[in-house]
């Protein structure tokens, strides 16, 4: 299996760019049929073609895996989906095969690719992706384990290593920026549009400062109000917002909307009312949820995403040795993951090392059948539980060593020393943690 992935991020693509190629995670599963049916017809391509896409507000990434790449049609598809040109979409999108797809994917995991170092949210996104791909049938053997190893991984290196201890997140750092523009958050009144992960990170870093009010604004009363209930809040409805924008010092929003939800009209009309008190603005949506010509307006202070990355990055020389040993962990990964896949290989099957391994776990499960079933007649006869599991594990010893005792007792010297040091090898070495 070929193993290949494209994508476009924060380092490659401008915020309007990325925006055309978001996929909100009810929209992943028609999109990975589409995107399966359209490989699969490539070139009479086997239908079995596995597809994951992975879109978060700072990267859209296509993983797929099949008998040989695709990856120039895979970059035409996702310029078709996002109405541009295979030649704009080149110039910002990166593509990787095989071991380099895994390296990709561990570093996306560990957070080590994202716009914070260190962050956790990417992994959770990423089980969401994974999850959506699953619910499609979209998602076969070879990116399960792709997917499988970079959770590992991650999990890994967010215990092992301190990656993570000094990361500003999204949310800490507009609460940062509302403080350089505001003297006293205690007595502004924040407006949080939208009601999904990021908006209830943003409601707690926000909460932390007591500000005089907060209000939650979303198109389903009922998912705002549960939100709202946690922070001693009010709720409105997203219909209500533009005749009650002029009411609030800070707006961060952040929905799946495809189109801007707060336009230049409404927040003109919001400032005449505010008698051009300032507005703190925070737009965490791909695509935008606030038009962008609003940053124009001379009392509106409006970040993105991307306006963010130079407050997020600011504890980045703190985190340097956990880079690299996280590092170190992801290459042990990608390693493991490169000797799954020459397992797999038909070089390995014609030269019979899986089906090696294949006779040796049928056998073990022959012996293992062959002393439970004693043991359990043992125990029918009411002998000692402590006798008989000392008998089991007896049993299964000397059946798994008979073959090697015999070798090291049969033939000439220079033959039982190479017998010998195979038995250290393969018996006598260390366990590691990640030994197998």
């Amino acid at each position: 299996m070929a193993v290949w992935a494209l994508g476009i991020n924060h380092h490659t693509a401008p915020l309007d760019l990325r925006g055309r190629f978001a996929f909100a995670l009810d929209q992943i599963a028609p999109t990975l049929h589409g995107l399966r049916d359209s490989l699969s017809s490539a070139s009479g391509r086997h239908p079995g073609v596995e597809t994951a896409i992975i879109s978060t507000c700072n990267r859209t990434e296509i993983y797929c895996a099949a008998e040989a790449p695709a990856l120039d049609h895979t970059l035409d598809w996702l310029a078709h989906s996002g109405g541009v040109s295979p030649a704009l979409l080149r110039s910002h999108s990166y593509s990787l095969e095989n071991s380099l797809v895994a390296r990709h994917a561990f570093r996306v995991a560990s957070g080590l690719d994202s716009m914070v170092l260190g962050e956790a949210q990417i992994l959770g996104q990423m089980k969401d992706a994974v999850r959506a791909a699953e619910g499609a049938g979209a998602l076969g053997t070879t990116l399960n384990q792709l997917f499988q190893r970079s959770f590992a991984v991650a999990k890994e290196v967010r215990t092992s290593t301190d990656i993570g201890a000094h990361s500003i997140s999204m949310a800490a750092a507009a609460v940062r920026l509302a403080g350089q523009l505001f003297e006293d958050l205690t007595k502004i009144r924040v407006l949080f549009v939208g009601a999904g992960e990021m908006i209830e990170l943003c409601t707690t870093h926000f909460a932390a400062k007591t500000p005089q009010q907060i209000t939650i604004a979303n198109r389903t009363l009922e998912r705002g109000e549960k939100l709202a209930t946690r922070f001693g809040g009010e709720v409105m409805r997203l219909a209500d917002l533009p005749d009650h924008l002029h009411e609030f010092d800070a707006v961060i929003s952040c929905t799946a909307s495809t189109l801007p939800i707060i336009g230049l009209g409404a927040v003109e009309r919001a400032l005449k009312k505010r008698r051009r008190r300032p507005i703190f603005m925070v737009d965490l949506a791909v695509p935008r949820d606030i038009e962008p010509e609003v940053k124009q307006l001379e009392d509106v202070y409006l970040y993105t995403v991307d306006d963010l990355a130079s407050v997020v990055q600011t504890a980045q020389a703190h985190r340097q040795a956990a880079v690299a040993q996280a590092e170190a962990i992801i290459d042990a990964g990608v390693q493991s993951f490169v000797h799954w896949m020459e397992l797999r290989s038909p070089a390995a099957q014609n030269g019979g090392v899986v089906p090696l391994i294949q006779q040796l776990n049928s056998q073990a499960d022959e012996w293992r059948a062959l002393e439970i079933a004693r043991a359990k007649k043992r125990l029918a006869k009411g002998e000692d539980i402590e006798t008989v599991l000392e008998a089991l594990s007896r049993g299964l010893t000397q059946k798994m060593l008979h073959g090697t005792m015999a070798e090291l007792r049969a033939g000439d010297a220079e033959a039982r020393a190479q017998t010998a040091q195979a038995v250290s090898r393969l018996f006598l070495r260390s366990h590691s943690k990640n030994g197998l």
